[in-house]
């Protein structure tokens, strides 16, 4: 593991949700610099021979205990595993499902991590969290010292944060990774925005007045392994661009790289009719600024919209590797 000027040899890091859009580029990045990396997988595990150079598997079930060392030769975690946000209109059920699949999961690691660290070994955590934590703010400037916003994605991200508790009691330093809106062409939300702005039909949701707070799928990568190399970096961390842009600049920015108008706005009235509930979180405002991360040392390869927006069209084209990190290995920082 890393020491706290941020150099370290190899480490062997565990990941939850190595499959979705941040893992699987986060797990690739970890190999191009030579560590080892162990998958948590719900399924059977790959035989050895099926996985790539560098990776393992273990099966787990969020909410049930690991197997007494399970995480014995891990120096850190990355969880990321959880039901997608927005992946499907929030009915009663599916809420359940997003606050279990992010509250269940998250108590086992850490109590497997709080077993782990009274054996003597005590590992790294960076627990995935999102910046729905501070709700809609308008253009309140937010930080991690700010207060907890209202709704349904603020108390589920103040729960989830909650459930690394064991972690911490037992001496775990855990930081918590509060994520922005991930700018990347493979997924998550700007991967189904894209194709409309391709159309020039990426124009403003409601007027385009809140604040998305945005990070390239490149430099959320970095910031995650800029973490791990440090456990020092406690707390909450927000995982955003250090000039908050509000979603018609973003949506701006990418149609004019790619040579396309943005207009044709969606009014905040249909997208409610035909999202419900998770409407009024997407277009929440929230100004959210990285001072914990920058404070820490950390540098973004794409601070403004212009550099962000050039890299998302480089990687719709294939032209970076599978890290996000334009195919060469990722630095140790």
């Amino acid at each position: 593991m890393s020491d706290t000027d941020g150099t370290s040899g190899p480490s062997r890091v565990a990941i939850t949700g190595a499959s979705g859009l941040i893992g699987s580029a986060l797990s690739e990045a970890l190999r191009g610099r030579g560590d080892q990396v162990l998958h948590l997988v719900r399924r059977a595990p790959r035989p050895a021979a099926e996985l790539p150079v560098g990776v393992a598997e273990l099966q787990w079930s969020p909410g049930e205990d690991l197997a007494p060392g399970a995480l014995a030769d891990v120096t850190g975690v990355v969880h990321l595993a959880g039901a997608g946000i927005g992946d499907q209109r929030w009915s009663a059920s599916r809420k359940r499902l997003l606050v279990s699949s992010r509250l269940d999961g998250t108590s086992t690691v850490a109590r497997a991590l709080a077993e782990q660290a009274r054996t003597g070994q005590v590992p790294r955590l960076v627990s995935g969290s999102a910046v729905g934590y501070y709700g809609d703010r308008g253009d309140e400037v937010l930080t991690e010292a700010s207060a907890p916003g209202e709704g349904f994605l603020a108390r589920l991200t103040g729960s989830w944060e909650g459930a690394t508790h064991p972690a911490e009691e037992a001496g775990v330093p855990v930081a918590h990774a509060r994520t922005g809106i991930v700018l990347s062409a493979r997924g998550g939300a700007l991967g189904r925005l894209l194709p409309l702005v391709r159309l020039g039909l990426g124009g403003p949701l409601a007027g385009g007045r809140a604040y998305w707070p945005w990070i390239t799928l490149h430099d959320q990568v970095r910031a995650l392994l800029f973490l791990l190399d440090r456990p020092e970096v406690t707390g909450p961390v927000n995982l955003a661009g250090p000039h908050p842009a509000t979603q018609a600049a973003v949506t701006t920015a990418l149609a004019r790289e790619l040579g396309r108008p943005s207009f044709l706005p969606a009014p905040g009235l249909a997208l409610r009719v035909v999202l419900g509930e998770m409407a009024q979180e997407i277009l929440a405002s929230a100004k959210v600024l990285p001072t914990v991360l920058t404070d820490a040392g950390f540098t973004f390869t794409h601070p403004d919209l212009v550099s962000a927006a050039a890299w998302v069209v480089e990687d719709s084209r294939g032209e970076t590797g599978r890290d996000g990190l334009s195919g060469r290995p990722a630095p140790r920082s």
